[in-house]
């Protein structure tokens, strides 16, 4: 008689970033703005430009956390993939995924809910593993979004950044992995973040392929994102009869260090407890917080059995707040020899394209 499992555990991880750095400074070189004036604003120095499709960073993502893992490709039996950058949305990226690693016949699905799609995704596939539908899941968040950027608009091309990241998740009888969580979304305000020019809407509008336009209502945006991520890390922690004061570790949605801050105010959590990548990255959407949880595990910021609590917002407008419980291991079990093909373009020379097709 089969049992079902009390738990979906973390055993697994590896991150994705391209090798091409836009520096502030890079983009004051065809906007009107400077290093202090972003900084001040955001927390953000620098982001990732890719060369590659997002298929790529996830693949590469993917096979690292395998091999953290000590996983073959072909035991995974559901990938998840979460992203909002789609290379085509007919077939999807899953079964990109699926194809490379050699998973052959798995389940494979893409979530979108904008930068809050890799956890949707993690709800998704532990849900699947507690069930007792799978024993085993792979799930990734990444984004390529500087193809879909309005490099003109300072106020949207300071904010973003490419990369990917991955987790294995395996069934457990111990309570491991995603333990609670709260989803959530303010649909009536979904008008206050919109990228036009993204999705079936556009189609044979006589309008050029890659050519968008963003609405981006930035204090709507900072006010409901800060209540909604606060509301769903109370709500998850009450499911637990848990509050803030028990949290090791904060590993939030990189989107802006003032939202971060006041997040952090609103749950009751000081900062030196909450882990923060965005000056590197900027906002990688479904990439940041599996990318960050994968740094905070470098820089010796997790212990074996830590209660990690992950906030994120996301176009539509989508809110989460989760409660990991971290396993005792903390280092790879393996590495992956797969690599990103090489490079000679920077930042500035990728974006070239992107910024003629706006001008057009």
């Amino acid at each position: 008689m089969s049992t079902i499992p009390r738990g979906a555990a973390i055993v697994g991880w590896g991150k994705c970033l391209p090798p091409a750095v836009l520096t502030n400074a890079d983009i004051a070189t065809f906007l009107d703005t400077s290093d202090e004036w972003i900084a001040s604003r955001t927390g953000i120095r620098e982001r990732r430009v890719s060369h590659v499709p997002l298929g790529e960073l996830m693949y590469v993502a993917a096979a690292r956390a395998l091999a953290c893992a000590g996983v073959d490709g072909r035991t995974i039996e559901l990938i998840v993939c979460g992203t909002t950058s789609y290379d085509d949305q007919a077939p999807n990226v899953a079964s990109g995924i699926q194809r490379r690693i050699g998973a052959e016949g798995c389940a494979a699905m893409d979530v979108n809910t904008a930068c809050t799609s890799f956890l949707y995704s993690l709800s998704t596939a532990t849900a699947m593993i507690k069930s007792g539908v799978v024993k085993n899941a792979l799930v990734t968040g990444g984004e390529v979004i500087s193809p879909f950027i309005d490099w003109t608009d300072r106020n949207i091309a300071v904010l973003f950044g490419d990369g990917a990241a991955a987790v294995v998740l395996q069934a457990t009888d111990r309570e491991e992995g995603l333990l609670a969580e709260k989803l959530g979304c303010y649909g009536e305000s979904r008008e206050i973040l919109r990228v036009h020019g993204m999705g079936a809407a556009y189609a044979h509008q006589n309008r050029v392929i890659g050519r968008t336009e963003w609405q981006f209502e930035g204090q709507e945006i900072f006010k409901k994102a800060v209540h909604g991520m606060a509301l769903a890390c109370g709500e998850a922690l009450a499911k637990l009869g848990k509050t803030s004061a028990v949290v090791d570790l904060v590993v939030p949605h990189q989107a802006n260090m003032r939202i971060i801050e006041a997040v952090a105010r609103k749950t009751g959590v000081p900062m030196e407890k909450v882990f923060t990548n965005v000056h590197r990255y900027g906002n990688m959407s479904a990439a940041t917080i599996p990318v960050a949880l994968c740094e905070a595990l470098e820089e010796n910021r997790v212990k074996p059995g830590a209660l990690l609590l992950m906030p994120s917002f996301g176009a539509g407008l989508t809110f989460t707040g989760h409660v990991v419980r971290w396993g005792e291991r903390l280092t790879p079990l393996g590495t992956s020899p797969v690599e990103l093909p090489d490079s000679n373009r920077s930042a500035l020379d990728i974006i070239t394209k992107y910024r003629a097709i706006k001008a057009a």
